[in-house]
């Protein structure tokens, strides 16, 4: 089957590919982008990422993609659906690259990676899970038109407490 590609104005969505994990390990190992997402890694650590979303789509049809900034080709990230056994629902997250931040990309990824979930995945909602401190995350939250629902914890290995924020396909499709 030909692998789903998402296209923004800025930005191309497409699943993860071995070429991408220079890029991915260089992310992780930058304290600050990794601060909310379980901490720095290392490059083996960056390769089990990478091929934890690839067997995501293998297995599910569907993954966090890797985000591609268009006018460099640069890789920048990687958002999109997510649910991992004992998940506490169908997540559409978001993790980029420090010189990706305040350009708005978590929030035009996000909004293609919800439709797509919604129109080909079939998903009634969508959930984020953030970590509590995680001011940034939320306001993009926010500005997706999600609100908080309450409290929870990410299964092991991770065990992270986090707050669920989230809408249903009805309220997604009445934002303005």
């Amino acid at each position: 089957m030909p692998e789903p590609v998402l296209e923004t104005a800025r930005l191309i969505l497409r699943p993860p590919r071995r070429e991408d994990l220079d890029a991915w390990a260089e992310w992780v190992s930058d304290a600050e982008a990794m601060r909310f997402l379980g901490g720095v890694a290392s490059r083996p650590l960056a390769w089990r990422f990478l091929v934890t979303m690839a067997g995501a789509w293998a297995i599910q049809g569907f993954g966090n993609f890797s985000v591609i900034e268009k006018a460099t080709g640069r890789w920048i990230g990687r958002l999109g659906p997510w649910q991992p056994e004992g998940w506490p629902g169908t997540e559409v997250g978001w993790g980029l690259c420090r010189a990706a931040w305040g350009k708005g990309y978590a929030i035009e990824g996000a909004t293609a990676a919800i439709d797509w979930a919604f129109d080909h995945l079939g998903w009634t909602e969508v959930i984020h899970c953030i970590a509590p401190e995680n001011e940034p995350s939320k306001a993009v939250a926010r500005r997706l038109g999600s609100r908080f629902r309450g409290h929870s914890r990410l299964p092991a290995p991770i065990e992270a407490e986090v707050e669920i924020w989230g809408q249903t396909r009805e309220e997604w499709r009445s934002r303005p």
